[in-house]
């Protein structure tokens, strides 16, 4: 069962992180705290990349909808599990429908009012239910500063302030399905995030992520590389767990306005795997 956890647990992350950008951290009338910069000819150029980038989020999330593309990467003690999947989200509340192909196997996911719902690949394990659901809000709230967090849609403010000019580099333009693109390299400041004491012991000062914006200023494409460091009050002895893992997560988004239908399914026909899910985190933790 674990390794099903840790498909369930990666693309979760996945989901959430898309949420970073898409249904978290717009915020235009977000103020940022810190001095701002002298003004120069070249500062100029600078700030227009650091307004499209902050932008972009309030100008992706209205267009309300979009279909995506998923692909995550994590890697750990010379291991490595990748995930694909295809579907459509809903930019206003993070609901979502997928196809999720991962370790051979395709299942379907849903997030409805921030609960994972997914196809039980074991049905005998599963009390002879055809679903499964983790509730990420409960998964979240144990986890405190989790870097899946960081996807919070109540923190998007202080995401917003976390970037400022020094953060955000243009580095050339690029086609993505038919589309021009604008790419920024953007390094946010964990210490501004909601918990950054914490997340900076487990991801580091930086969060890196690079993305693609349209010509309307929507984001076309986001990718986001870290590495997760096991927290200080991980036990010694917890040989099974990894000292850090590896996670690239790279999201693509095209046909905004498309329909989304994420319902949840029946309860009869769901297993609730929310309590082993946290025992799962206090035993990593």
């Amino acid at each position: 069962m674990r390794s099903r956890g840790v498909k369930a647990s990666a693309l979760g992350t996945a989901v959430i992180m898309g949420s970073v950008v898409l249904t978290a951290c717009g915020d235009s009338d977000a103020k940022d705290d810190r001095p701002a910069a002298t003004a120069s000819a070249s500062d100029g150029a600078q700030e227009q990349g650091t307004a499209a980038v902050r932008s972009a989020y309030d100008k992706t999330a209205e267009a309300e909808t979009a279909k995506m593309t998923v692909k995550v990467k994590a890697s750990a003690d010379g291991r490595s599990i990748t995930s694909a999947g295809r579907g459509a989200i809903d930019l206003a509340d993070g609901d979502s429908t997928m196809t999720v192909t991962a370790e051979g196997q395709t299942i379907e996911q849903r997030v409805v009012d921030q609960v994972l719902y997914q196809e039980a690949p074991d049905r005998e394990k599963s009390g002879g239910k055809p679903w499964l659901k983790i509730d990420l809000k409960k998964v979240a709230e144990q986890q405190g500063s989790d870097p899946a967090q960081i996807g919070d849609p109540a923190q998007s403010a202080a995401y917003a302030k976390a970037i400022t000019d020094d953060d955000v580099s243009k580095v050339g333009t690029e086609k993505i399905d038919g589309a021009d693109t604008d790419r920024y390299k953007v390094s946010v400041d964990v210490s501004q995030l909601p918990g950054g004491s914490q997340l900076r012991e487990q991801i580091g000062p930086t969060l890196p992520m690079q993305i693609w914006l349209d010509d309307q200023g929507r984001i076309r494409r986001q990718q986001i590389d870290m590495t997760v460091k096991a927290p200080a009050s991980a036990k010694p002895d917890a040989s099974s767990t990894p000292q850090q893992v590896k996670l690239s997560t790279l999201m693509e988004y095209s046909d905004f306005g498309t329909e989304v239908e994420a319902e949840a399914p029946p309860a009869k026909q769901v297993t609730d795997m929310t309590d082993q899910a946290l025992r799962d985190g206090q035993k990593k933790s």
